[in-house]
């Protein structure tokens, strides 16, 4: 309190001078007692005293010495370091904090400390992979304030310095010190991740060492659901590349009374709950059940938390002490002794037969007793004495004495918390020694997770103080006195070390800052409290007489002290060596304990009695006066095992107890041995602080907004105080004693250049400037620095007065200019008004008069004109009349006349087709009956001997004489078809030869036709013209009879021959139309014919597996005579049928697909198929192949040569059908190798191009094995594929391009090894593409880092002319950003790649570009403004221009992919946001962005450039709204965009943008055409 109030005392004194430059009109805070501060404006200055008008209303008067100036230029959001304010004192600090609060930024920095605000509400978009990946390797600072940026700090000093580092998390309890903690882990191991032995890794077992901890001390606390109840310090060692090599957990004082005390609301530790939660089966095996039935559970009426579920949280920890490797046995050994521990709980004491004696109370007590031995796994008896007797250890023998039923629960109660103790020192042992420790590392990152800071009402064992909440409760309207424990007092220790640490820490980084600057200093005084610290833990040594001391004492104290000459040496001077001394006497009490402390530090000025009181003491610590109270002092003190205890566990047949008591050399006499808490917690510290030392430290302080535990409150008094208390006020004061205000020399100059503008005026010098300036307004004791101005305390209050005066003069000059601007405005248009009124109103009585002239002019000529179109019309429609009368009347006759010639033509043409039809169908009939006649009996045949072969099966001489009969009658069945089909070949042909001479003859006919005709219009026309050259007027007729008869005559011939030319047309089209149901029939019967041959070779194939089965059975029973005399016949046999029917173009096995097993059953070594010398050529040849293609062999019609090349050489080795080939591995290996080099995209563009290729050619000719009945039936005879030729429509398929494309590319059916090759091909392909894809976006990254903020400009032109940027320079790097797309577009072209993968490149890359400049955006609160906005929206511009010139074939969708970025930077150019409703944002400026997007580029811009506000309060409450709901109905997401590198196309959009006719002109390498192997090519 003394400390705090010496803080106030100094930001007053060195507001002084701030304050007499306070004038009427400025901005200042005034204490509030509500609020704390609140912000007003000054309305009066009398003396001393002035008056404020508050924002709130009220109007206060107070003392200059007590305000502090406000920053009227403070962004209304806040900044995110707060060294960068203007003003730096408490209120700035806390605006500042409440500001960034309002709008879910909950991270700020002090330099290099980061200040967590908990929003007590879930905001998984912070803490989500991306986040991680956008800060790793980001410089500190760069973006938003974040624990992943502390992390990432520490991990890259480690790496770069060689420098061990720590990271110390501290704040009140539920600040959420624990979850930054968890945060911080996982950032480290996400830094230095590598995976471990037996399948867990060391960063996975430090992450789940958390939940085991969490479980076993953790407990809720009135102030916190899952307070730490230890303290913890976390070091992960890592190796020279940086990962983690090693861990280990060192903890600090665990709270051990808890087991066995608790206060409403409190719960015990979590285990406790979650063993009596655990599955029915636990619970029945250890004898448990409601928590509400245990003594240690129930003393309160919490049992559960909300949103926790125990049973889950039990199977929680189960699988996470799996993962630190916590065997089963051991897990269960654990949860035994925590179910020993409850039942210890539920043992009462009465008193017993003999005086002073005690035993169980019940037998619901003696029920209790028997489970917890037998959980133990000791004898009952021996537990019952060492709780109800005390053994009393003498010189000579043992004393057994009885203890009354108090002192038996308290010997209950110690036996319990020393059991929970040794466990959780087990625990964090077995967790050590899990994750192991690397002897070989130098380097160390410690997380620090220490006490949470609390405070109690009543003397309590609990844990955690913290000088906030007593600090605030000292200055509570109530007063309470809050009275302390022994384990406060120690963690008060421990705060006490650290802020001396954090101090010194602060002052080293203001004094390097300093030194970096290379400004004169002087020593900067800060408070230090290394006199408590020797209060508390000074040890010296004085000298007693031994006379005056009883010989019970000099037993016990001669372990501790040395006699000499009748002298006794003991330790003296701190409370700890007091109370360590207290500790060892005999009959010492609290109150001795306490006499002692008044009598050694009455004089000490941190040391206190506090009245009424006799036997408490309070002490000053930094934070504030805490009073303690030493009732439990010095049992809490003694840190030994009862003997009794100890023996009796140490003897449990359970290895798992007995492992937690071993009995030690000194302890084998079974005499207690004292050990004291306080001096082991102060070697701990002692030690932590020497490893804090030897680090580089970085500081994470937690504040906790409220006391409620509920978001979007924001109490100033509370949060005041945890700053102050946390040590951030310390740090702000130590920077304040030497130069608070640090500003660059052009933020400096562009906000104070107004006060000197001369000084601007052709300097370019900026340190030149500064200095001008500075002198000019007359200030002293600044310095500057290299790139800095340091101000004192004080002047930037004095230059912004200075400032404010400067501007208000400005404005009054503006206000006078505008005003004059404007009454000359209106009288100008005034008088501009009336003469346009004038002249308008002349110009339309001239108009009017001019209007009635045109009008009478019009009406004359519209007379004129419709009399002479009446008449006209008249005229006309009489003419046309008569000679369409005529025309109708001779077209009428003729038509009649041909009409009948045609009737008699058809009847005669019909009778003959139908009298010739009905000829054919009888003989079709007679032919069609005779087949099927044949067929039958040839089938009945057939099946009479299928029955005899039966019959006759177990004779293999007789079933192989059937089935050569039956080959013969194949054979002979087979002849015979192919006899019919030559035979219909034949009559195709001729039919085809007849066919084409009646076309020829048709299209004479139809050319004839067409002549007749063309003469017949030349001679109507000729008629025509000789009709108009005779006058109308003439009426009397000339009839020339000759010329009409030999016209009439004329015209006879040319109708007949028309009709001839008709009839003879309609009889070809009904030949055509017969042959073709003629064909449709034979082919029908074709079709059949094959498929009774397929049946026939199938049931043959049957035959001959029944064969080989029966030929099996005979070998084994005539196994003795076939091995001398048979096996040769049988090798031969079926060794040629192995060859025959293993064939790949063997027909038969792809249509019935036969196994061989039988056959091969038979093999001997003489017999085994040898490769062929064809094989030997064909790999011969796939070497000459892989040789020429290796090369860059160029391409032909735009189309890769080595891939068609390949495609060829497969298909004409029939490799797609082999069973077995090693071509493609050959192929894959010689792709693999290719592509090493991937830094080349001309090199991957090449190989791209050709896997391209070669995959799509693979997709149209392969098809699986076996789909053949999937597709329509393609007839295979030569009768069939005409038939289905004179389906196909002429007019639109091109025959000769189809069989040439047909030719080229034809399907086959693929086996195994070509389907395997086919993916193995796509995987290529897939990969490729990423190589050339990830290294456009390698190329483009380091050029979006620079067009993502435009480059800085200052308002002072002439200070900037020198170096300004100009457009051009502006705009240079997305010009880099357009010399990268269209170089590569380039190669791309040049390689001829598939277009459709031209354009996923591009469309991925343009949406990792949208991703990086958009979390850009949101992350960096400098890009957030309007110039930058205008800035990327030019080089938007730009790539939009690219994209039209790059045309839709290559670019696609790429500009579309910008859509996020696009919106975002159209929603910062706008000018006046604040006029913007939330639907007008959502709906039409930027529908795409969601509401957490939208609501952290509302909250981050600010107007450099015009100073215009962003949208109104109303629009960020509505976002808030909708962020609350969506974070409530966990469907929030991460506010950044991912950027994808999947796959965007598959193998079938490949298909679909290539055609198969683009192939037929391409040429194969030139190389091999030489080759005389692969003369097939030029084919």
């Amino acid at each position: 309190m003394l400390h705090a109030a010496c803080n106030l005392n100094f930001f007053m004194s060195l507001e002084q001078v701030a304050s007499s430059a306070t004038v009427v009109g400025s901005l200042v805070w005034v204490e509030d007692p509500n609020e704390a501060w609140v912000d007003g404006e000054v309305v009066a200055v009398n003396g001393e005293d002035i008056t404020v008008l508050c924002t709130s209303g009220n109007t206060v008067v107070a003392r200059c010495s007590n305000v502090y100036p406000k920053d009227a230029d403070a962004p209304s959001c806040g900044v995110d370091d707060m060294t960068k304010l203007a003003y730096l004192h408490e209120p700035g600090v806390l605006q500042n904090l409440k500001s960034r609060y309002d709008i879910n930024e909950i991270y700020t920095y002090t330099g290099s400390i980061l200040i967590a605000v908990n929003p007590f509400q879930r905001l998984p978009h912070l803490y989500d992979s991306h986040m991680m990946e956008q800060y790793k390797g980001a410089a500190f600072g760069e973006l938003s304030p974040h624990p992943f940026a502390v992390a990432d700090a520490a991990y890259r000093l480690m790496m770069n310095d060689g420098k061990s580092q720590a990271i110390l998390v501290s704040g009140e309890s539920g600040a959420g010190k624990t979850e930054s903690t968890k945060l911080l882990m996982r950032y480290l191991a996400y830094m230095g991740g590598r995976s471990a032995g037996e399948g867990r890794s060391v960063e996975q077992q430090v992450l789940e060492s958390n939940p085991v901890l969490e479980a076993f001390g953790n407990a809720k606390t009135v102030r916190n659901n899952n307070s730490s109840r230890f303290g913890k310090f976390v070091e992960l060692q890592f190796d020279q590349r940086g990962r983690i090599s090693g861990a280990a957990v060192r903890t600090y004082l665990l709270e051990r009374s808890r087991v066995c005390q608790l206060s409403d609301p409190e719960r015990n530790y979590h285990c406790f709950y979650m063993l009596c939660a655990a599955p029915q089966e636990e619970v029945q095996k250890y004898k448990l059940g409601n928590s509400r039935t245990f003594h240690y559970l129930n003393q309160t009426n919490c049992y559960e938390l909300d949103g926790v579920d125990d049973a889950k949280e039990y199977i929680a920890t189960r699988k996470a002490m799996d993962t630190v490797g916590i065997s089963v046995q051991e897990q269960d050994a654990i949860f035994r002794v925590i179910a020993a521990i409850l039942h210890l709980g539920n043992i009462e004491f009465a008193k017993g037969k003999e005086i002073d004696s005690s035993m169980p109370k019940d037998e619901k007590s003696w029920f209790h007793l028997r489970t917890a031995a037998e959980l133990f796994m000791c004898d009952a008896k021996s537990l019952e004495g060492s709780l109800c007797k005390k053994v009393i250890t003498t010189r000579d023998e043992s004393i057994i004495t009885d203890v009354d039923p108090k002192t038996a629960a308290s010997r209950r109660d110690a036996l319990a918390k020393v059991v929970y103790s040794r466990l959780f020192d087990w625990l964090v042992d077995n967790i050590n020694n899990s994750i192991g420790q690397d002897p070989n590392s130098k380097y160390l990152i410690g997380v620090l997770d220490i006490y949470g800071f609390e405070s109690f009402k009543t003397n309590r064992c609990l844990t955690g103080f913290t000088s906030t909440t007593i600090f605030s409760a000292l200055n509570s309207k109530y007063k309470l006195l809050y009275l302390l424990s022994f384990e406060q007092f120690c963690i008060n220790l421990t705060n006490e070390k650290l802020q001396q640490h954090f101090n010194q820490h602060v002052f080293k980084m203001e004094q390097e800052e300093y030194t970096r600057e290379e400004i004169d200093w002087s020593y900067i005084e800060f408070i230090d409290n290394q006199d408590i610290l020797d209060m508390i833990e000074k040890v010296e040594l004085i000298l007693l007489q031994l006379t005056v001391l009883p010989c019970g004492f000099l037993q016990e104290v001669v372990k501790y002290v040395v006699i000499d000459a009748g002298l006794l040496r003991r330790k003296r001077g701190g409370i700890i060596a007091l109370l360590d001394q207290a500790c060892m006497l005999p009959r010492s009490t609290h109150e001795t304990f306490a006499e002692s402390l008044y009598r050694e530090f009455k004089n000490h000025k941190r040391f206190s009695k506090p009245k009424l009181a006799r036997s408490d003491f309070t002490i000053c610590h930094y934070a504030g006066d805490v009073t303690y109270q030493t009732e439990l002092f010095l049992d809490k003190n003694k840190d030994y095992v009862i003997g009794e205890h100890q023996a009796l566990l140490n003897a449990s047949e359970c290895s798992f107890v007995s492992g937690l008591f071993p009995v030690s050399d000194e302890e084998s006499s079974k005499q207690s041995k004292f050990s004291s808490i306080g001096s082991r917690f102060k070697q701990q510290l002692q030690s932590l602080l020497e490893t804090l030392s030897s680090t580089e430290p970085h500081y994470i302080r937690c504040v906790k907004p409220n006391n409620l535990l509920k978001p979007a409150i924001f109490e100033n008094h509370n949060v005041l105080q945890q700053l102050r208390c946390g040590g951030v006020m310390e740090a702000i004061r130590i920077s304040c004693a030497g130069y608070p205000t640090k500003r660059p020399f052009y933020e400096f100059i562009d906000r104070f250049g107004i006060l000197a503008p001369e000084v601007l005026n052709g300097s370019t010098d900026e340190v030149a400037v500064c200095k001008k300036l500075l002198g000019k307004v007359g200030l002293e004791g600044y310095q500057i620095g290299k790139t800095k101005v340091f101000l004192r305390a004080g002047q930037m209050a004095e230059l912004d007065a200075r400032r404010t005066e400067v501007l208000g003069r400005s404005a009054s000059i503006i206000q006078r200019k505008v005003r004059s601007y404007m009454a000359r405005k209106s009288f100008t248009l005034v008088r501009r008004s009336a003469i346009l009124i004038q002249s308008v109103c002349r110009g339309e009585l001239t108009r009017k008069i001019y209007e009635s002239m045109r009008q009478e002019v019009a009406c004359l000529r519209i007379q004129r004109d419709l009399r002479m179109h009446l008449a006209r019309k008249t005229y006309l429609e009489l003419c046309s009349s008569a000679v369409c009368i005529q025309t109708g009347m001779r077209g009428m006759a003729a038509r009649n006349e041909l009409r009948f010639r045609w009737k008699t033509r058809a009847a005669i043409m019909i009778q003959s087709h139908c009298r010739k039809l009905l000829a054919r169908l009888e003989y079709t009939k007679l032919k069609k009956a005779a087949i099927t006649t044949q067929c039958a009996w040839r089938s009945k045949v057939a099946r009479g001997e299928l029955r005899k072969l039966k019959m006759a099966a177990r004779e293999t001489g007789a079933l192989q004489a059937a089935k050569n009969k039956l080959e013969k009658q194949v054979e002979e069945l087979t002849w015979r078809l192919q006899l019919e089909k030559r035979m219909r070949t034949d009559l195709e042909e001729a039919k085809t030869q007849e066919n084409t001479k009646l076309q020829t003859a048709l299209k004479d006919l139809q050319l004839q036709f067409k002549e007749t005709k063309d003469m017949l219009l030349k001679e109507k026309e000729v008629s025509k013209r000789a009709a108009e050259k005779i006058p109308v007027i003439q009426e009397i007729p000339i009839i020339d009879h000759e010329m009409m008869d030999k016209l009439s005559a004329e015209n006879e011939k040319l109708k007949a021959l028309v009709s001839s030319l008709e009839t003879k047309i309609v009889e070809t089209e009904k030949k055509y139309e017969e042959t073709n149901k003629l064909s449709e029939e034979r082919l029908k019967q074709a079709m059949d014919a094959e498929s009774m041959i397929v049946k026939l070779k199938t049931n043959m194939h049957i035959l001959q597996e029944k064969i080989s089965d029966m030929e099996t059975e005979t070998k084994i029973l005539r196994h003795q005579t076939l091995l001398t005399t048979s096996k040769p016949g049988l090798q031969s046999e079926f060794g040629d049928k192995v060859l025959e029917n293993g064939h790949h173009a063997s027909e038969t096995i792809r249509t019935n697909d036969i196994p061989h097993t039988p056959v091969k059953a038979y093999e001997t070594p003489d017999s085994k198929p040898r490769r062929p010398p064809t094989d030997r050529q064909q790999h011969e040849d796939a070497d000459t192949l892989m040789e020429c293609v290796t090369k860059d062999v160029g391409f032909s019609q735009g189309k890769p040569v080595a891939a068609f090349t390949i495609y060829k050489s497969l298909l004409h080795w029939r490799s797609f059908e082999a069973d077995r080939t090693s071509v493609f591995d050959r192929l894959i290996q010689m792709i693999g190798s290719a592509i090493e080099d991937q830094d080349s995209n001309d090199h991957m563009a090449y190989w791209l191009s050709n896997t391209s290729t070669l995959l799509f050619l693979l997709q149209k000719s392969l098809k699986p094995a076996g789909s053949v009945a999937a597709t329509p039936v393609k007839p295979t005879s030569l009768f069939g594929r005409m038939a289905m030729g004179f389906r196909s429509s002429p007019s639109t398929v091109s025959l000769a391009g189809a069989a040439a494309a047909l030719e080229t590319v034809r399907q086959v059916e693929a086996k195994y090894p070509a389907l395997l090759f086919k993916q193995q091909l796509t995987a290529y392909v897939e990969k490729i593409y990423g190589i050339i894809r990830d290294n456009l976006k390698k190329e483009l990254s380091s050029l979006l880092a620079l067009c993502i903020q435009a480059p800085r400009t200052s308002k002072g032109n002439a200070l900037r002319s020198g170096r300004s940027f100009g457009k051009d320079s502006q705009t240079n790097h997305w010009q880099g950003i357009i010399d990268c797309l269209n170089s590569l577009l380039i190669i791309l072209k040049e390689n001829f790649v598939p277009p459709v993968l031209i354009q996923k490149i591009y469309a991925q890359t343009f949406s990792s570009i949208n991703v990086q400049l958009f979390n850009s955006l949101l992350l960096r609160r400098e890009c957030c403004t309007f110039s930058n906005g205008e800035y990327v929206k030019a080089g938007l511009a730009e790539l939009e221009l690219w994209c039209c010139q790059a045309k839709e074939e290559y670019a696609g969708s790429a500009w579309d992919e910008l859509k996020h970025i696009r919106q975002a930077v159209g929603f910062l150019v706008i000018h006046q946001k604040y006029r913007i409703s939330y639907d007008e944002i959502t709906n039409d400026l930027c529908p795409i962005l969601s509401v957490q997007q939208l609501h952290r580029i509302c909250t981050l811009y600010w107007d450099d450039n015009y100073n215009t506000r962003s949208v109104s309060p109303e629009v960020i409450a509505s976002m808030r709204v909708l962020m609350t709901e969506e974070s409530s109905s966990a469907s929030s997401s991460s506010f950044l965009l991912d950027d994808s590198s999947s796959i965007p196309f598959s193998v079938d959009d490949l298909s679909n943008s290539i055609e198969v006719k683009d192939f037929i002109d391409v040429n194969p390498a030139p190389e091999l055409l030489e080759h005389p192997a692969f003369q097939f090519l030029h084919n």
